[in-house]
């Protein structure tokens, strides 16, 4: 699925599906996505008879940080839905959210990330501001098992 090209892609033109497979309803509409850290953690070993110093490494677990979602608040209450699910307990609310780059004319997808088994751990609004000019915006962060790029 991944295009390769000389000239890097503009990071403004995506999707964003939340496991419920419609990307393009106005709930979707995304304006920010804060893509996590991903690491392999290791254990640091070293056998009492090398001859040299130095440490060897085995790859132990894989951790990531949360993904951050964010958009303008629109009344929608789907993402305090799927919240409010996790803190009532339902086992079955977790999804698996797929975030598709477009090219500039938006006619195909060029990069895919999938987060497997997510999950809202954070659900916050910008502070609101009499004198301020900016929309009000709402932020999901989400916990996942795994990822994956295609």
């Amino acid at each position: 699925m991944a295009v390769l090209r000389e000239r890097p892609y503009p990071g403004i033109n995506f999707l964003v599906d939340l496991g419920d497979g419609n990307a393009k309803s106005l709930q979707a509409g995304v304006s920010e996505v804060v893509f996590p850290d991903a690491r392999l953690h290791t254990l640091a070993f070293r056998s009492g008879n090398q001859p040299t110093k130095d440490v060897r490494h085995l790859v132990t677990t894989t951790r990531y940080g949360t993904l951050i979602l964010r958009r303008h608040a629109i009344g929608a209450l789907d993402w305090y839905a799927w919240w409010n699910a996790l803190r009532d307990g339902e086992p079955d609310a977790t999804r698996n959210i797929t975030i598709s780059l477009l090219n500039e004319s938006r006619s195909d997808v060029v990069l895919v990330w999938k987060f497997q088994g997510a999950m809202p751990v954070n659900y916050t609004f910008s502070p609101l501001d009499a004198l301020g000019t900016e929309p009000l915006m709402e932020s999901l962060e989400i916990a996942f098992e795994r990822f994956e790029m295609a």
